[in-house]
């Protein structure tokens, strides 16, 4: 057995598969509709249908809330992470800017389109 990756539900996969192709540079590997797998084994699924196939159901997410309920935070790395603050800073919904973490480590922090926390880090050593 592996992991292979978590899946966010998202409201609207056609924006999101944007943000996440546009405005952070990932590259789709597949696109499956309800669901959009990127490089890195990321992948987003549409919020109603993954219910309906999970649960049977449309319970939970006819709400208007967002799916981001900051109890996760989706992970990423950029080899020159200056550039890449430079490059989203204002383009994204900052939790915080550029800093360094009590472990050495610099990253920064924003929102995705469905609230989901994001944050970009450098890679450790």
């Amino acid at each position: 057995m592996r992991f292979v990756n978590p899946i966010p539900f998202v409201r609207d996969i056609a924006a999101s598969t944007a943000f996440y192709r546009d405005v952070l540079g990932l590259s789709v590997t597949a696109d499956h509709g309800p669901f959009v797998m990127f490089e890195g084994n990321f992948t987003i699924h549409d919020g109603a249908a993954l219910a309906s196939t999970v649960w049977g159901e449309r319970a939970g997410t006819d709400d208007a809330g967002p799916y981001g309920r900051r109890n996760l935070l989706l992970y990423f790395e950029d080899d020159d992470i200056d550039a890449c603050f430079a490059r989203l800073k204002d383009r994204v919904p900052l939790i915080h800017g550029l800093n360094e973490q009590p472990w050495g480590q610099r990253v920064f922090r924003f929102y995705d389109p469905d609230g989901h926390a994001v944050e970009i880090g450098e890679p450790m050593p």
